[in-house]
C-alpha cells in the first residue's frame, strides 16, 4: 500500500525562537550514542499547526518550548528497542513510534533566562520518577509538570502515562508510519 506524501515541516524555520535541542543526534539519550545522521527537528503539519499554539500559549506565561525529539525514523525506532524493549517507555516496533508518524513530540519549558525548569528526571530518564504524575516529587516540580501539561493541552496535545516529556496528537494511530526522511548511523545495539 502506498503512504501518502506527506511533506514534514521543519521546526526550526516554523518556530525560529524555540529552543531545538535533538537529542538522538548527540550522544546524551538512553542509547549513549549519536542516533540520527540528521540534526533536523520535523513534525506533520497538524502536528506543527497545534505546537505552534503550544508555542504562543507558553510565551504568555513568558516561558519558551525547549524541543528534544520530534519525528523519527523507524530505523532509530529498533535502535531504542534494542536497547530499552519495554513498551511502557518505547513503542514495540511491530506497532511503530508516533514520532515516526511525525505527531509526537518531547520537550521541556524554558523560563526568561532560558533555563529549563525542573521536572525532577531528566529527559529519556525512563524510571517511574518520569511519570508525569508521579507523587514523590517537591510541589514546585508537580506545577511545572502541570504547567507543561497545560501547555500542550492549549494545542491539542496529550501525554503519555509514562514520560513527562512525551506529548502526541491524540489520534496518533490513524496517522501512518512515514517513509524514513533521514538515515540513522549503525547501531553497536543492533549486532
Amino acid at each position: 500500500m502506498k503512504q501518502p506524501d506527506v511533506t514534514l515541516i521543519d521546526v526550526t524555520k516554523l518556530l525560529p525562537q524555540a529552543v531545538i535541542d535533538m537529542k538522538y543526534a548527540s550522544d546524551d539519550n538512553l542509547t549513549g550514542q549519536v542516533v540520527y545522521c540528521e540534526n533536523r527537528c520535523l513534525l506533520h503539519p497538524d502536528a506543527a499547526t497545534a505546537l505552534v499554539r503550544c508555542f504562543e500559549v507558553a510565551q504568555l506565561a513568558g516561558l519558551n518550548l525547549k524541543i528534544f525529539d520530534a519525528y523519527r525514523p523507524k530505523q532509530a525506532q529498533h535502535i531504542f528497542w534494542a536497547v530499552l524493549p519495554n513498551p511502557d517507555y518505547v513503542a514495540d516496533i511491530k506497532i511503530g513510534s508516533h514520532h515516526s508518524r511525525g505527531v509526537a513530540v518531547d520537550l521541556t519549558l524554558t523560563d526568561e533566562r532560558g533555563q529549563e525548569l525542573d521536572m525532577g528526571a531528566g529527559f529519556d530518564e525512563m524510571t517511574e520518577r518520569s511519570h508525569p504524575f508521579y507523587p514523590h516529587l517537591a510541589p514546585e516540580i508537580q506545577r511545572n509538570r502541570l504547567l507543561l501539561n497545560a501547555v500542550m493541552a492549549a494545542g491539542g496535545f496529550i501525554g503519555m502515562p509514562t514520560e513527562w516529556w512525551h506529548f502526541e496528537l491524540p489520534n496518533s494511530i490513524s496517522y501512518p508510519l512515514l517513509t524514513d526522511v533521514f538515515d540513522c548511523f549503525p547501531s553497536k545495539h543492533l549486532a
